[in-house]
């Protein structure tokens, strides 16, 4: 007969078998400490720091049900949980029941009741470890995020929520909220990770007390649970990092520390992104990677913990943004959660059952909202390199159409295919050709229309088999014609085949022009460094 001891390591042990718990780091890696292999976040963000304090969709879909499809039909392999300090230091023995009761939520109500009735007489706390426990059934990581003190939607610069010694962010009741975290999930493999405080901002914010409070939390997570890994997020609403050059932390976490980043076109004139695509996308990396993405070169991992934009489609701005940020996500190969998985809220900013056109899901929770998603992502759900490959330690490149989420087939027809079956490329200087590897064949323009075609060695230091990255963005490749025509590489939409055309949105000697009405993206391939992609 098993002792409960036994019941407890039998559990652990054979449900969540196949997790690389615990996590660690390895220069700008996430590794799995016992191994050392390679460890990819590739989360959606789950919120749980709403008023009622529990993870949306509750009220639509059994909880079983939503795991599932984030695993199976979705292909995250992590979820981002976010959650309120409040919930665990003023509210932690709250029902569930109570907790829709106090805001009069009689219908969510009925709907937890339908779908996850036993969550109702489970207090918030236990409803969050119910969730946490079944997504690690389902081998899925978690990330536990402090995004708010009082629980409400997040966020403003004058909310009393955005940084220490504001209304509601009292630092000793935030590191005590921290620190009953640790402790509740210490020995729970499922939680890899937790996020100290979702995007810091607000007239108060500055660098001495960002030290001073991030450095405590960060250790006091780290003695209560020395397991998970600990991620600081900068100022700015987790924009800026930069400070960091200067100077660096003080306290040491073991190889367990991890910065955090987001990335949106919030507050960016919508002109710049919709008639200058080029060189906006140009502009925008750069300032991403001044403000974060530098602590890769610095061998420190950057989690990108939110990104996202409107699923439906609608907004012409975020959709050129996203095909901009998922083009340097690839090539850089960061760790990222997507903003977001609910289609509904119970309750946001005193409107009851709400529609987020950002989420994965649809309204009702039945599908998700734009199946293309699931494509486009595909590729940056993959390990596209390992912990000992890098920009400059490749073996080969795949060439990546950051607009559809696929890559070069292997086919001599050089149309579209998912990048785990993409042709693998050499390439060595701008201006050089790009080679099939392992083999003298290479990339050669035709004509204008028409496909580029495979050659032989013989013809590959033609003008037509050189290639060059042109505009500022750095995502179109051009080489010649016979005639010394300019073409750029380019994606027929409708056959998903490699044509060569004029270069968009650049003049006849391929410098960016100063309006442009056509969007460039359908020629946006890039060359990705690759050592690896599994899954």
């Amino acid at each position: 007969m098993y002792s409960p001891f036994t019941f407890v390591f039998f559990l652990v042990h054979f449900v969540f078998h196949s997790h690389s718990f615990p996590l660690s780091t390895s220069s700008r890696w996430i590794v799995n400490e016992n191994s050392g292999d390679r460890v990819k976040l590739a989360c959606v963000n789950w919120p749980g720091h709403l008023q009622v304090m529990i993870p949306e969709g509750l009220n639509k879909k059994p909880m079983k049900a939503i795991v599932s499809d984030i695993s199976n039909k979705m292909g995250f392999n992590c979820v981002r949980l976010t959650w309120a300090t409040y919930m665990y230091t003023r509210y932690s023995n709250l029902t569930v029941s109570e907790s829709l009761d106090r805001w009069n939520l009689t219908v969510i109500k009925e709907g937890v009741a339908k779908n996850n009735p036993k969550v109702l007489e489970m207090s918030i706390v236990e409803a969050q470890n119910a969730v946490v426990n079944e997504l690690g059934k389902e081998k899925l990581m978690v990330v536990l995020d402090n995004h708010i003190s009082l629980p409400e939607w997040c966020c403003g610069d004058n909310d009393g929520n955005g940084f220490f010694g504001d209304t509601y962010f009292d630092p000793t009741e935030w590191i005590r909220g921290l620190v009953a975290v640790a402790r509740r999930y210490n020995g729970n493999p499922s939680v890899v990770a937790m996020s100290m405080r979702n995007e810091l901002r607000g007239p108060g914010q500055n660098v001495t007390t960002w030290y001073e409070y991030m450095q405590q939390g960060g250790a006091a997570i780290h003695h209560e649970n020395p397991d998970i890994l600990v991620i600081f997020s900068g100022l700015s609403y987790d924009t800026n990092l930069g400070f960091l050059k200067c100077q660096p932390l003080t306290i040491s976490l073991d190889n367990k520390l991890v910065f955090e980043s987001h990335w949106y076109p919030f507050g960016q004139p919508p002109d710049n992104w919709i008639f200058q695509t080029n060189e906006y996308c140009a502009s925008v990396t750069k300032t991403f990677m001044d403000n974060s993405g530098f602590l890769l070169e610095k061998r420190f991992p950057v989690f990108l913990s939110e990104f996202g934009l409107d699923q439906g489609g609608g907004n012409e701005m975020e959709n050129r943004y996203f095909v901009c940020l998922l083009a340097t996500v690839a090539e850089i190969d960061i760790d990222w959660a997507l903003w977001l998985l609910p289609g509904s809220y119970m309750v946001r900013e005193g409107k009851v059952d709400v529609e987020d056109v950002y989420g994965m899901y649809d309204f009702m929770w039945n599908k998700i909202r734009n199946s293309t998603m699931v494509d486009r992502l595909g590729f940056i759900q993959t390990k596209i390199q390992g912990v000992n490959d890098g920009l400059y330690n490749q073996t080969s490149y795949i060439l990546y159409h950051p607009l559809s989420g696929q890559c070069v087939g292997p086919s001599h027809h050089l149309s579209m295919t998912s990048c785990q079956h993409a042709s693998h490329w050499t390439h060595g200087h701008d201006g050089g050709s790009i080679q099939l590897k392992s083999t003298n064949n290479c990339l050669t323009t035709v004509k204008q229309g028409v496909s580029p075609i495979i050659s032989l060695h013989n013809n590959c230091s033609s003008v037509e088999s050189s290639w060059n990255v042109v505009s500022s963005s750095k995502h179109h490749w051009a080489s010649k014609d016979s005639q010394g025509n300019n073409l750029c590489l380019e994606v027929d939409p409708s056959t998903l085949k490699i044509v060569t055309n004029k270069c968009l949105c650049l003049d006849d000697d391929l410098r960016d022009v100063l309006k442009c009405d056509v969007n460039p993206q359908s020629q946006w391939l890039k060359l990705i460094p690759i050592n690896r992609i599994d899954q």
